[in-house]
C-alpha cells in the first residue's frame, strides 16, 4: 500500500475517539469504511478543517460587501498570474477526449448504465444530483469501488433483468460534494467532516490501485468554488493525500466547475492553483445562473427575468463561455461546455422532436464556441451530442481553437438580462421546487419533471428567483406586484396542482407538506439561505 504508517491515526469506537460513526449500520459499510479510507480522512480533517472553514467566512465577508454594492472585477494581486506563460501539467490519456460526459448520481443502476452508454466520460455524482442521506453517501462508494473492480450488477426488482457492464466502458470521474456542506454521520474529534473531504478520502483511499490497475486514475469534478484560495486548498488536499497513500504527485486530476460569478473572474487563477492536477474548467450553467441571483440578490438593478428566457445566448452567459474557452485553451487545459438538461418524451412524437432539435442546436452551439466537450443527463441525447461535436471537433479536442479575438469585461460578465417576469415563470418555479425538495427529502436529488431532469441547481434557481421578485416587488407581465399574498395564493393552488398531476398513493407515500412548507420559509424569510441543501439536510437521516 506504501502508506505512510506515522502519517495517519485512525479509531473508530468507543465515542469521543477520533472518528465517530454516527450514521445507522449499511450492508456492506465495512469495504468502504475501511481503517485507512477513515485514516486518511481524519488525517485530512485535522489538517483542512480549519481553513476550509476559514474559506467559508471570506465567502460571508464577500457577500456582506456586495451587498453594500461592491462589484466583483479581475483580481489586481493576481495580474502576473493572468499574464504569464504557463501551462497545465498534459491530462492522461483517457482524459484527451471527452467530447460526450453524462452525469447522475450514484445509484447502482445510474452507474451501470451510465458507464455503459455511448459517451467519453460518466461523472459519478455525490454533490447536486444526490440527496446526501447516509445511505445514498455509503451505497455510492459501494457502487463505485464494485464498478471499477467490474464486480457491479443489478437485478430489477420489477422486471428481473439483469444489468451489468458492458467490454468497453466510459471513463469514470467522481464529483465530491462542494466545501459547504458537512457530513453530519461523522465526527472527528467531535466535529462534523467535511462532506467534501469525505467523499474524496473514502474514494481515493479505496480505489487508487484499482484504478491504477485498470489503466486510469482518480479524477474528480469540484463544485461550487468562488475563489482561487478555494482552489488551492483543493491543490493541497491532493498533495496530502498522494503523499500519505505513497502516490505519485500530479496523479490526481480534477476538472473545476465555473459555476460561481465570483469564480469566473480568477479562471486563471483556478487553473494556476491546481496546475499538476487540472484537467480543465467546466462551464456549470445552471448553478452558474443561480449564483448569479444569489450573489446580487439583494440590489434591484440585477432582475432576472423568467428562468426560461436566461437561455446561453444571453450576452452575460455568452462572454463566460468565451472567456472559459479562452483561458482553458491558452493554458493546455480542457473547456467543458454545459448540461443539456432535456430527457427524451417518449408519448410526445412532436414535443421530442423540437426537445431534441434544442439540445442539437446547443450542443452545436458549444462545438462551434471551441469547448472540447459536453454534458447530458440522458443516454438518449448521446448520439445528438456526439454527432453535434463530431461535425465541429475533427481531433481528440479543440485545445488549438485559442479565440484570441475575445476580450472579456467585467461589464460584460456582470450585463443584467433583461425580459419578462411571468405569472407562468411564477407558478412554474413553484412547482418545480417544491417538487424537486420534496423528492431530495425521500433520498433523490435527481428528478424528471416536466421533460427536464431537475438537479439541486436548476430547483435553486427557482428559489432564488421567487426570493428576489418577492423581497423586491417585481412586476409580473401584467403590471401586478409579487407579494407575500400573491405567492402564498401561488403556492396553494399550484400544490393542488402537483396533488392532482402525482395522484393519491403518490401523494399519501410523499412529503409534500414538509416540502412546502421548507420551500415557503426559505422563499419569504428575510435572510436568504446560501443554499436550499443546508436546511434541507437536517431533515435527512
Amino acid at each position: 500500500m506504501n502508506a505512510r504508517p506515522d502519517a495517519l491515526v485512525y479509531s473508530r469506537e468507543p465515542a469521543g475517539s477520533p472518528v465517530e460513526i454516527l450514521g445507522p449500520p449499511i450492508d456492506g459499510s465495512a469495504e468502504v469504511l475501511t481503517p485507512l479510507a477513515l485514516q486518511l480522512l481524519a488525517s485530512l480533517h485535522r489538517r483542512f478543517n480549519s481553513r476550509r472553514l476559514e474559506l467559508l467566512a471570506a465567502r460571508a465577508r464577500r457577500q456582506r460587501e456586495l451587498d453594500e454594492g461592491a462589484l466583483p472585477g479581475f483580481l489586481p494581486e493576481t495580474a502576473e498570474v493572468r499574464a504569464g506563460d504557463w501551462r497545465i501539467a498534459p491530462v492522461p490519456a483517457d482524459l484527451q477526449d471527452r467530447r460526450v460526459e453524462i452525469t447522475g448520481p450514484v445509484d447502482r443502476k445510474m452507474i451501470i448504465n451510465a458507464l455503459n452508454a455511448p459517451v467519453r466520460c460518466f461523472m459519478a455524482d455525490f454533490e447536486d444530483s444526490c440527496a446526501p442521506t447516509w445511505e445514498n453517501i455509503v451505497r455510492g462508494q459501494i457502487n463505485l469501488a464494485d464498478a471499477i473492480r467490474r464486480t457491479i450488477s443489478y437485478v430489477d426488482p420489477a422486471t428481473g433483468k439483469v444489468y451489468r457492464l458492458a467490454d468497453r466502458t466510459a471513463t469514470l470521474i467522481v464529483r465530491p460534494r462542494g466545501w459547504h456542506l458537512p457530513e453530519k454521520h461523522v465526527l472527528i474529534n467531535g466535529e462534523q467532516v467535511s462532506g467534501a473531504l469525505f467523499d474524496f478520502a473514502i474514494y481515493l483511499a479505496n480505489n487508487h490501485e484499482a484504478l491504477a490497475r485498470a489503466g486510469t486514475g482518480p479524477y474528480f469534478y469540484l463544485p461550487k468554488m468562488e475563489s482561487h484560495l478555494e482552489a488551492r486548498l483543493w491543490n493541497d488536499v491532493f498533495l496530502a493525500a498522494q503523499d500519505a497513500l505513497g502516490i505519485p504527485r500530479g496523479t490526481i486530476k480534477a476538472t473545476v466547475l465555473i459555476e460561481t460569478i465570483l469564480a469566473a473572474f480568477e479562471m486563471d487563477e483556478i487553473l494556476h492553483e491546481l496546475r499538476e492536477h487540472s484537467a480543465g474548467l467546466n462551464c456549470g450553467r445552471w448553478d452558474y445562473i443561480f449564483s448569479f441571483i444569489k450573489k446580487f440578490r439583494n440590489r434591484q438593478d440585477f432582475l432576472l427575468p423568467d428562468r426560461a428566457s436566461v437561455t446561453m445566448d444571453r450576452h452575460f452567459l455568452k462572454s463566460y463561455v468565451d472567456l472559459l474557452i479562452k483561458t482553458c485553451h491558452r493554458r493546455g487545459a480542457h473547456a467543458m461546455g454545459g448540461m443539456a438538461a432535456q430527457i427524451p418524451i417518449r408519448d410526445d412524437p412532436q414535443g421530442n422532436d423540437a426537445a431534441m432539435a434544442r439540445v442539437r442546436a446547443d450542443k452545436l452551439r458549444e462545438a462551434s464556441a471551441g469547448h472540447d466537450g459536453t454534458w447530458i443527463a440522458h443516454p438518449g441525447l448521446a448520439t445528438i451530442a456526439r454527432e453535434a461535436f463530431d461535425s465541429v471537433m475533427k481531433g481528440p479536442n479543440q485545445l488549438g481553437v485559442l479565440r484570441g479575438e475575445v476580450n472579456v469585461t467585467a461589464q460584460d460578465l456582470l450585463r443584467v438580462p433583461r425580459g419578462e417576469i411571468t405569472e407562468d415563470g411564477l407558478r412554474n418555479c413553484i412547482r418545480v421546487g417544491v417538487q424537486y425538495i420534496e423528492a431530495w427529502l425521500r433520498g433523490s436529488g435527481c428528478v424528471p419533471l416536466y421533460n427536464l431532469m431537475e438537479d439541486a441547481a436548476t430547483a435553486e434557481i427557482c428559489r432564488a428567483q421567487l426570493w428576489q421578485w418577492l423581497h423586491h416587488g417585481a412586476r409580473t407581465s401584467d403590471g401586478a406586484p409579487v407579494t407575500p399574498e400573491r405567492f402564498d395564493r401561488l403556492l396553494t393552488e399550484e400544490i393542488d396542482r402537483i396533488h392532482h398531476e402525482v395522484g393519491s398513493e403518490r401523494l399519501l407515500k410523499g412529503l409534500f407538506p414538509t416540502a412546502a412548507r421548507l420551500f415557503e420559509q426559505m422563499t419569504k424569510q428575510d435572510e436568504f439561505d446560501e443554499f436550499l441543501t443546508l436546511p434541507a439536510y437536517d431533515l435527512l437521516d
